[in-house]
């Protein structure tokens, strides 16, 4: 496999689709305010989810883990009229930094936020989705997975995010390393789920795309 060192990344990201002025604004302010800014999704992985979001044209988005909304805007520029996106944040702090974005790129009559733990959000969306994004915390992948499932449409993608974990994955792993070990179950149950297909792209911290074949 290539690496990707950053004359390389930075010779892709010059020949992506230019990132939108009030993203790289979005991602720069994330940088400077949180501890954790390269949580934020970025320009790379933001058009390629826009350009999964567009070919799909999904009625429906969910997506867990806002954190400042960068992902969910690239997402939510895939939306048909009249189109929705749900997103869920455990994080109470994050919710006016990312709707103050979202209204800022036109889009926040088309974005739901729901703050709390996903666990407890999911049951209550009555919804079907054609288009999934998981990023949230890892020790849960499994059992939100497990949640968002029965409600993705027939042909639908799951998109989760970190899974090769900064290289972890094929490392030695200590007992107390609970996100690794949650990753390495995670990416060993939807690998062997008669439901879906699954992928991983190597992209930034691993991109797992599971298209839903049956119920």
């Amino acid at each position: 496999m290539m690496k990707i060192d950053q004359q390389l990344e930075n010779y892709i990201l010059a020949n992506t689709i230019d990132e939108d002025p009030v993203l790289k604004r979005l991602y720069r302010e994330t940088y400077l305010k949180l501890v954790n800014g390269r949580m934020c999704s970025g320009h790379l992985q933001g058009s390629i989810l826009t350009f999964f979001s567009r070919m799909i044209s999904p009625r429906r988005i969910l997506e867990i883990g806002t954190y400042t909304g960068y992902s969910a805007i690239c997402l939510a520029k895939g939306l048909p009229a009249g189109g929705i996106l749900h997103t869920i944040e455990i994080n109470d702090e994050l919710e006016q930094f990312a709707a103050g974005y979202f209204a800022e790129t036109g889009l926040g009559d088309c974005i739901v936020q729901h703050i709390g733990d996903a666990t407890d959000i999911l049951p209550h969306l009555d919804e079907k989705f054609e288009l999934a994004f998981l990023d949230a915390d890892k020790r849960q992948y499994l059992t939100h997975y497990q949640q968002i499932l029965p409600k993705i449409t027939l042909r639908g993608l799951i998109i989760a995010d970190n899974t090769l974990w900064g290289g972890k994955v094929v490392g030695k792993i200590s007992r107390s390393d609970e996100q690794t070990h949650a990753i390495l179950a995670f990416n060993d149950f939807v690998k062997n789920d008669p439901r879906v297909e699954a992928t991983i792209l190597p992209i930034r911290d691993g991109m797992t795309l599971l298209r839903k074949l049956s119920e």
